[in-house]
């Protein structure tokens, strides 16, 4: 049996395999929502018990301590691999440079008549920041939601993580948090943490609003406690698409397959080509550049349930694909990539030639790499600045003014029943 299928595009085959595609978020589990719904309760009506309670039964043990000193994140920096920081700070410098030019602007318009109209553009107060722990530690992740935080103009950032086995913090998402300028992390996480984010508890600040990835309990908690409090998304399996022509080199389309197909296993790599000789040798690679990397086992996986090659006659084609398709990362790997960017309307992530692999937008380019998965960038953008910012208009009338726009307000006001509105115009010229 082939590693990875080949599908020939005919208006039935490749559609029954996005089909499949698209189960892999499944419906909601209604074991874990029930699960999750208990520990959210509980974490409201008891506050740090409860979330210590499900800390020790969870992850092993008590922490040394429920929040992370400031002396223990700042000597996490000072005794960190040099080397680490360096390559943080220039994934820093980067994300930096591009967020800046997110950054909404206040306005006030004033008119001639005496009127003043404006919108106020200010970050929120304060936001919580999931960051997983363990095997799962990305640092990544605390740069990419806590750098356009900085910069929207939050209060406060409060970060929690769950501990290791012996009760301690990751040492690099310490690192991370310190570098960005995290204000305080918890060691807390699962439904519990988020619960705790919500709703506030003694030592937990509430906060406005939670961003960060999590296993499948941290996402079904965003999801019932949304409303409560705001939410990045909710997000589903890692997904890459590839649309391709016959000047990719099959080794690149290959790694960058996988580079996605070894996040977990209901991950998805779909290479859309025109080229059927590309496919085939990119088979190969697979099986070649598979045999020895780490997680090979949940790559097999991935590949052979949600991974597929498939042949088009254009790339026209391939483009109208990607389009309905609306992947999460999407890299053009056609002889002119930059001709296909206005045709390219939905993806979170667009990545342009032989040289902007995946993994350069995980870390390093600038641009978020917290995405829109499971067709969702049809309608839903990247975390941004304005994620993290709210906006309020203002309006100033002089009498004058109020007076010339009366009568249109009294008859809509009217015509829609509201006399009481109607009213709260005409009072003021009685």
């Amino acid at each position: 049996m082939a590693l990875i299928k080949k599908i020939y595009v005919n208006g039935k085959d490749e559609k029954e395999f996005f089909k499949n595609v698209e189960k892999r978020a499944g419906e909601t589990d209604k074991k874990v929502t029930a699960t999750v719904s208990e520990i959210v309760e509980n974490v409201k009506e008891n506050g740090d018990k409860a979330v210590k309670e499900y800390t020790e039964k969870f992850d092993g043990k008590l922490p040394q301590y429920y929040e992370v000193p400031r002396e223990v994140i700042n000597d996490a920096l000072t005794e960190a691999d040099q080397d680490l920081v360096n390559a943080l700070l220039n994934c820093i410098e980067n994300i930096t440079a591009f967020h800046q030019r997110q950054k909404s602007q206040s306005f006030v318009d004033p008119q001639a008549n005496g009127v003043i109209l404006g919108q106020r553009v200010r970050g929120l107060h304060r936001v919580g920041l999931y960051v997983p722990g363990g095997t799962a530690a990305y640092p990544s992740s605390v740069l990419m939601n806590a750098v356009p935080a900085k910069i929207a103009g939050v209060g406060e950032i409060i970060m929690v993580t769950p501990p290791l086995k012996d009760g301690t913090p990751n040492k690099d998402i310490l690192v991370a948090a310190a570098l960005c300028g995290v204000d305080r992390v918890f060691l807390a996480g699962g439904a519990q943490a988020i619960a705790a984010l919500a709703y506030g508890t003694e030592e937990i600040p509430k906060v406005d609003k939670i961003v960060g990835p999590g296993n499948i309990f941290v996402a079904t908690a965003k999801k019932l406690l949304y409303g409560t409090v705001d939410i990045d998304m909710v997000a589903g399996p890692s997904e890459i698409l590839i649309v391709a022509d016959d000047s990719a080199a099959p080794k690149y389309v290959a790694a960058d397959l996988m580079s996605q197909a070894e996040h977990d296993r209901l991950a998805s790599a779909i290479l859309i080509t025109t080229s059927e000789e590309l496919a085939d040798k990119t088979a190969i690679e697979l099986e070649r550049q598979m045999a020895a990397l780490e997680r090979k086992e949940i790559i097999e996986y991935s590949l052979s349930e949600y991974g597929a090659m498939i042949i088009c006659k254009t790339r026209e084609e391939a483009c109208d694909i990607a389009n309905a398709l609306a992947p999460e990362h999407l890299e053009v790997l056609f002889e002119n990539p930059m001709e296909y960017v206005g045709r390219l309307d939905n993806a979170g992530s667009v990545f342009l030639g032989q040289y902007a692999p995946e993994p350069l937008g995980d870390y390093y380019a600038g641009p978020n790499h917290v995405l829109p998965t499971s067709g969702t960038a049809r309608f839903f953008s990247p975390l941004g600045v304005n994620s993290f910012e709210k906006r309020s208009s203002f309006i100033y009338y002089t009498e004058d003014a109020l007076r010339n726009a009366k009568d249109d307000i009294v008859l809509v006001a009217n015509r829609e029943g509201l006399t009481a509105h109607a009213n709260a115009i005409k009072v003021r010229f009685e």
